[in-house]
């Protein structure tokens, strides 16, 4: 069973926002959307959720392939690009009434967000864009550097499908990236309440996407938050996205190792958000 693409009416609208279990918390004017990366579900905002609901209405929801989600909402036929993933984000902001707001996406979430805005610009304040990649794979003949090869992406989805078990143990404490055995934890617990297939399946999706063709589209402002050695993206993409999205950019770069800072340091992550959100982007 798939979600609608939001031309339901309300029945549909309420059911896509039980399905993808979302909130709205705080008590601010203004309106901040999380929406978490693969492997996570929207805990992954909770250490850092507490410090914005006084200035904001933050939503939260689960992307449909999270393991919080019943995975017989996930429809294999559908999910096959991240289009069907910008139909639920558009569909749920929607049925909110929602129409002006901040996004803030990590890893495949912004590049969902990017698509989001292309399609409805006047609906994004701003984007920030943590742990954002175009593309993860290396193509070497336009001098683009993704951080993989073909080759070793095989290698990750053998292992996946393989030992989803023993992949996830191997996995969890590469991408977190730093010697924070808690995140680690909690980074574990939400990629084995995924359902391994589906877990596969977004994987593939996910690494055999190309959105740089779009990034010079994009018109809200941006800012890439990227961290210094994060082993799923490399420093220069963040240079790349800067160079390449059509909305004025600027990066915030992390000294902390690991693709997720919002569970590995908190505190400097809250303190990059917060100028993300309330500084002018200038070119």
């Amino acid at each position: 069973m798939g979600l609608g693409g939001g031309s339901g009416g309300n029945g549909d609208s309420s059911k896509l926002l039980e399905i993808l279990n979302v909130r709205m918390v705080g008590a601010g004017d203004r309106v901040m959307v999380l929406s978490h990366g693969f492997g996570t579900d929207q805990s992954a905002w909770n250490r850092i959720l507490p410090f914005f609901l006084r200035d904001y209405r933050v939503v939260l929801y689960d992307l449909v392939c999270a393991g919080s989600v019943n995975p017989d909402h996930f429809d294999f036929r559908r999910y096959t690009t991240l289009d069907a993933y910008v139909d639920d984000l558009l569909s749920l902001l929607d049925a909110l009434s929602v129409d002006r707001c901040f996004f803030v996406g990590h890893s495949v979430s912004a590049m969902i967000g990017i698509l989001a805005a292309i399609r409805r610009p006047r609906l994004f304040l701003k984007l920030i864009l943590v742990g954002a990649s175009p593309r993860f794979l290396n193509d070497h003949e336009a001098g683009y550097h993704g951080g993989f090869e073909r080759e070793e992406i095989e290698e990750v989805f053998a292992a996946m499908e393989a030992n989803y078990e023993a992949w996830v143990r191997g996995f969890a404490p590469l991408a977190v990236g730093a010697d924070v055995p808690a995140a680690v934890r909690e980074f574990s617990r939400t990629l084995f309440n995924m359902r391994p297939d589906i877990s596969l399946f977004v994987s593939r999706t996910v690494f055999n996407s190309d959105l740089r063709g779009f990034l010079g589209l994009v018109r809200p402002p941006c800012v890439v938050v990227q961290t210094a050695n994060d082993v799923s993206v490399p420093p220069s993409v963040a240079s790349y996205l800067r160079a390449h999205l059509g909305g004025r950019t600027t990066v915030e770069l992390l000294g902390d190792e690991g693709h997720l800072p919002h569970l590995s340091n908190p505190a400097a992550f809250v303190q990059v958000l917060h100028r993300a959100l309330t500084t002018t982007t200038t070119p």
